[in-house]
């Protein structure tokens, strides 16, 4: 699924009529959480840490618009994981369905996706920024995943400052660049939308070659820009 912003509301929520499990509604299906207060708690929470991972991104933006009349991030996406998203993830980990466990063994729930043109110029500025912590960085922009999925992925850590207490929330920042999602966007339609039995033989393959083209032109382009706005300057 996209990046998109999913949100609940409290007539999503209905008890069990055969015990005191709470079954959270999502589309058609329902999942099972301890408690509907407890599921709204941990998801603003989320929602909190996205809208300040968010302002973050846009408040560099803006500084390198007035001081450098150029804007590094084309755009900025952000969503907090679906319950259906949760279970499924928990599941797959052979975990209890509980808001708790949810918490300590999933670090995306929370997300934020960036279109860059210098993925690595603001993952730098970005990291430098002292309420935020760095719990895990994973480059598959120099090692690309075995598909040729290229992408700055980083785990990190934020405060978020409620009334009465401060809460860290761990949260998924995902910086590429343009070109990077133009493949990633053709390969999740291929993995997830595609009836795989009817893929022409060695698609597999094309869509790694593309991969290794497109961020070749990436890179040209990218450096050809540095080379124009050099040249501006002299």
């Amino acid at each position: 699924t996209g990046l998109a912003a999913q949100r609940y509301c409290r007539s999503c929520f209905q008890k069990s009529n055969t015990d005191r499990t709470v079954l959270i509604m999502d589309k058609t299906q329902t999942i099972p959480f301890e408690s509907a207060q407890e599921f709204l708690v941990m998801r603003n929470l989320y929602e909190s840490a996205v809208k300040q991972l968010a302002l973050k991104f846009e408040i560099l933006n803006s500084e390198f618009n007035i001081q450098y009349s150029r804007n590094p991030i084309h755009h900025i996406e952000s969503r907090v994981k679906s319950a259906q998203s949760i279970l499924a993830k928990l599941t797959k980990k052979g975990m209890p369905f509980t808001i708790a466990t949810a918490k300590e063994n999933i670090n995306d729930i929370a997300g934020v996706r960036n279109y860059i043109d210098d993925v690595y110029r603001v993952a730098e500025i970005f990291e430098r920024q002292r309420d935020v912590e760095i719990l895990k960085k994973q480059d598959y922009i120099k090692e690309p995943n075995y598909n040729g999925y290229r992408s700055l992925h980083l785990d990190i850590r934020i405060p978020v400052y409620l009334s009465d207490r401060t809460e860290y929330v761990v949260a998924e920042i995902q910086l590429r660049t343009i070109a990077m999602d133009f493949w990633a966007s053709l390969e999740h339609d291929i993995r997830y939308k595609v009836d795989k039995t009817k893929l022409p033989e060695g698609i597999n393959e094309e869509m790694f070659d593309c991969a290794g083209k497109i961020a070749e032109i990436d890179r040209q382009m990218q450096d050809m820009y540095r080379r124009i706005k050099a040249a501006e300057k002299s």
